[in-house]
């Protein structure tokens, strides 16, 4: 069972969003995205699966290790733009760095996707997240 905003009923504005038409989602992209959370992050990557969902695996434990798979397979996008363009590059040029940004974006989709497969919410994240920062700022 997912445990965040339920796009179905409405709750999710990013759920609203994937419905409209493109001129009313970009506006609607304009005026919401100050602040744009996990919680936002998986409604949006919700809506996308739902878009797909005749067309893609269906979202669950038994697909976690594929999106895992498919978010390494990114992973390494962003390594090979780094180590073909360098550490500068990939900060000051414009294009490699937009390249750089998207492909990070696609690290990040399948990463929603392994959190929608095993119900990890916002909160769960948080704490585990906030529990590990301390633990790690008292290891030296």
């Amino acid at each position: 069972m997912l445990h965040h905003k339920n796009p179905e009923s409405n709750d999710s504005g990013f759920f609203a969003w994937a419905v409209q038409d493109e001129n009313s989602k970009s506006k609607f992209m304009e005026e919401t995205m100050g602040d744009f959370t996990i919680e936002d992050m998986l409604a949006i990557q919700q809506a996308l699966q739902e878009k797909y969902k005749d067309k893609w695996e269906p979202i669950g434990p038994e697909a976690g290790k594929h999106k895992l798979l498919w978010m390494l397979g990114e992973v390494g996008e962003v390594i090979d733009i780094i180590k073909k363009n360098g550490d500068q590059k990939a900060v000051e040029d414009a294009e490699v760095r937009q390249h750089l940004v998207e492909e990070m974006a696609d690290v990040l989709m399948y990463y929603n996707d392994v959190l929608l497969c095993y119900g990890i919410n916002e909160q769960e994240l948080k704490e585990a997240y906030t529990a590990k920062f301390k633990k790690n700022m008292t290891r030296w």
